[in-house]
């Protein structure tokens, strides 16, 4: 299984592994979704994580040299409704970002309420300039409402590449935590929000990020065109 989910406490603690790059591909949506499903019916917070030094290498590019254009926009369809389910869902989301996180990856993490990195030589950063591919409308959508607005243009349109201590700064990561309590930090502060009136925080969340999610809503099926 590439995602597993455990309950602790009122606390879904999903965790990314297929024991290589964590890539998003349809496996890993459908085992991600079906984690969901579970944490949104049994817990009041989730915990998203990795697996130790990778929390997720982005797109499955394996899958998109085999799948042909269509094949290609059902899955950007796929992650985009991820980040709808993460970015717009009722639950408070924390990820616990592992290691490394690439493209994908990074734009996971920004669908998340809060982020803990862990410190280390990790990679964090949207290289889709430094690969040659467009950056889908939920990428740019996401990386406009979260990142600090002096790295927009170095993050994204020029594909940098952040250690964890800069992605901080960049606005990928809201703290740091060491690499064997980054887990336990991040269930602490899911708790602390699981806490919070749920009601308030559901509606105050799909209130406050409406347009983004509306934009990205409206890119279904056409991540090809801006």
């Amino acid at each position: 299984m590439s995602a597993t989910v455990e309950i602790h406490n009122d606390i879904a603690l999903i965790r990314m592994d297929d024991g290589k790059a964590n890539a998003i591909n349809f496996d890993m949506l459908a085992a991600l979704n079906a984690a969901l499903d579970t944490a949104e019916a049994e817990a009041k917070a989730i915990v998203l994580a990795g697996r130790a030094g990778r929390f997720s290498g982005g797109f499955d590019l394996n899958a998109f040299a085999s799948l042909g254009a269509d094949g290609v926009y059902k899955l950007l369809d796929g992650g985009a409704e991820l980040i709808l389910r993460l970015y717009g869902g009722k639950l408070p989301v924390v990820a616990a970002c592992t290691g490394h996180a690439i493209a994908m990856g990074v734009f996971i993490l920004n669908a998340c309420d809060t982020r803990v990195g862990t410190a280390g030589d990790y990679k964090i950063g949207a290289n889709e300039a430094i690969t040659g591919i467009n950056l889908p409308v939920f990428a740019m959508a996401l990386s406009r409402d979260r990142l600090n607005t002096a790295h927009l243009t170095h993050a994204t349109i020029q594909g940098f590449i952040y250690d964890p201590a800069g992605a901080v700064e960049a606005g990928y990561l809201d703290l740091l935590a060491e690499a064997d309590t980054v887990e336990a930090t991040a269930m602490a502060i899911a708790a602390q929000l699981a806490s919070l009136p749920a009601a308030s925080y559901a509606w105050n969340k799909h209130a406050i990020r409406k347009p983004t999610l509306d934009r990205i809503r409206a890119s279904l099926g056409a991540h090809h065109t801006l």
